[in-house]
């Protein structure tokens, strides 16, 4: 199929590769020159803006920061809806608030578009890897018709409703996930200021009831306070704003995940922005006086 991809950064330029790689033809656009020069070499076209990307393209996928610039790729005069055919298929696979993916919806629908929110979990790694797992929020028929696209780029491709139900499914992953690095932190920070190693506790606590992947995979990386970012701080702080935001709108009390966003912000204000978010071990660290 002939795909624009509209963000080709630490997850998109993974994940359009690999669509690359199973034969769709893949224009790509971002804000940054030099990930387009790379999507180019390896087979892609090198797309000189928005609307070039997507112009003839049958499905159209962003994967940008924020909502502020799935806006801006999505209403502006070159975006997606003024440039893009109608019938064509807009997959947004950002992580934003669940009210502008509605919004979006609505006006593609208006513009003759499909437009599914299809949010990702799985970082870096899983884009690299192609195991994201990928919350679909939009019509069946839609879902469907994406699904040998989304099938390409992760393991685990779930429909879990309406339209800004994928971002809302996200915002419940986003505080589980802070909420395990917070754990993890503060249990890394326990064992060495108990004496003991904490390689090896964790090593016991990966094989029981506590396992999950942010200790299969970050255990190591944390204890040897190695942060080079898979998903950096900065958008997690971005994610724990979307949650609490959702709850007041759900009017729900989620106090956990209150705690969660200022050890975010926390940590973010220490100059950690730029890190991995497993640097919310820092915020522990220097609140225990041992920095």
């Amino acid at each position: 199929m002939n795909i624009g991809f509209v963000g080709l950064g630490i997850m998109g330029s993974p994940m359009a590769s690999h669509l690359i790689a199973a034969g769709h033809r893949v224009a790509g656009f971002d804000v940054q020159p030099a990930p387009v020069r790379q999507l180019g070499a390896i087979g892609g076209r090198a797309a000189a803006s928005v609307g070039d990307a997507v112009a003839d393209a049958e499905v159209v996928i962003t994967m940008l920061p924020d909502h502020t610039h799935v806006e801006q790729v999505a209403f502006g005069e070159d975006g997606v809806l003024a440039r893009a055919k109608p019938g064509t298929l807009l997959i947004d696979m950002s992580t934003i608030r669940p009210e502008t993916s509605v919004a979006v919806a609505r006006a593609g629908a208006e513009r003759g578009l499909r437009v599914l929110d299809a949010p990702v979990s799985g970082g870096e790694v899983g884009a690299k890897q192609a195991t994201l797992s990928i919350m679909v929020g939009g019509t069946p028929d839609d879902v469907a018709a994406a699904r040998p696209i989304l099938e390409v780029l992760g393991q685990n491709v779930v429909h879990v409703g309406d339209h800004g139900a994928g971002q809302v499914v996200k915002a419940a992953n986003q505080l589980v996930v802070a909420g395990v690095y917070g754990l993890v932190g503060e249990a890394i920070v326990l064992l060495e200021a108990s004496g003991v190693d904490p390689a090896k506790g964790l090593d016991v606590l990966a094989g029981g009831l506590a396992a999950s992947r942010i200790l299969d995979l970050k255990r190591a990386s944390m204890i040897a306070r190695e942060f080079q970012p898979g998903f950096r701080i900065d958008l997690h702080h971005k994610d724990m704003g979307i949650v609490l935001d959702a709850a007041r709108r759900a009017n729900v009390a989620l106090p956990l995940s209150g705690l969660v966003a200022q050890l975010v912000a926390a940590a973010r204000a220490m100059g950690h922005g730029g890190d991995d978010h497993s640097a919310l071990l820092t915020v522990t660290t220097a609140l225990s006086g041992r920095e």
